[in-house]
């Protein structure tokens, strides 16, 4: 199992009230580390990649407009980690179109921003997240 795996995740149970207040004032700016083709996200690349991260390439995301709407559906689909209030959960969930498992982390608490990236084929999380999409 890799290191990096957070065995302490849990989807939180919300009601669509707070589901639809939540996914309407969150955003999504991306993060270098995780494109190797930028795309439309107004994005430098790193001038040091990292090897160790994952990239969005592979599950095809290449427009900052689809980041965005997997974010929200994440949101809809009750797949985040727990949160309260006006506050935002650190981690949000969906599935690409061509079905791969995303996590979303919370970039900025204060406007809600966060970036995401495809789960390792070896984390736990990834079933749990495919299952309840």
């Amino acid at each position: 199992m890799n290191l990096r795996n957070n065995l302490k995740r849990r989807l939180h149970d919300s009601t669509h009230a707070e589901r639809v207040a939540l996914a309407a004032r969150l955003s999504y700016g991306g993060n270098p580390v995780h494109k190797r083709n930028p795309g439309d996200f107004k994005l430098t690349p790193p001038a040091a990649p990292r090897p160790n991260k994952t990239l969005c390439d592979a599950a095809d995301i290449f427009r900052i407009s689809v980041a965005r709407q997997l974010l929200r559906d994440g949101v809809m689909k009750g797949l985040t980690s727990p949160w309260s209030g006006d506050a935002y959960p650190k981690h949000i969930w969906a599935v690409s179109a061509n079905g791969v498992a995303l996590e979303a982390k919370l970039d900025d608490a204060a406007v809600g921003r966060y970036h995401g990236y495809p789960l390792l084929s070896d984390d736990p999380f990834r079933a749990v997240v495919l299952k309840a999409w």
